[in-house]
């Protein structure tokens, strides 16, 4: 996969793919909702990729994509805060889902969060190895 990051364009690896959803089932808050998608998604991973083979976690890019009905409502400076390591990425695209209430004046709102890692791996250093080689 090829990225951009600041003035340098390199090869990386996506490594990690995680999936989450947040609501703010009040406020119709946008940015809360997606910054519990976020969180959501993190929750599922336990990267030890990095300490037991010797990368670096800060040169990590961290792509996340938020799906919400309203995407100009939403801090994604905020939402890149939520992320506990890595260079963030943040895209905010239509998407996600609001629940109507009669008796509210705000809608439910459900936020979807995709959160890729990249990192540059010399993959000539690595090779699957045959489960009979085991």
């Amino acid at each position: 996969h090829f990225l951009r990051y600041g003035t340098e364009a390199i090869f990386m690896k996506r490594l990690i793919l995680e999936m989450g959803t947040g609501t703010d089932l009040y406020g119709g808050d946008y940015t809360k909702a997606a910054c519990r998608a976020v969180q959501d998604a993190i929750r599922h991973s336990s990267i030890s990729l990095f300490r037991s083979c010797g990368y670096n976690h800060r040169d990590m890019v961290v792509k996340v994509t938020i799906a919400v009905q309203a995407p100009d409502a939403v801090d994604a400076a905020m939402v890149a805060e939520q992320l506990p390591r890595g260079n963030p990425e943040i895209t905010v695209v239509h998407g996600g889902l609001n629940i109507d209430d009669p008796l509210q004046e705000t809608p439910t709102v459900i936020a979807s969060a995709a959160i890729e890692a990249f990192l540059d791996v010399d993959t000539e250093a690595w090779a699957i190895s045959d489960p009979s080689e085991d």
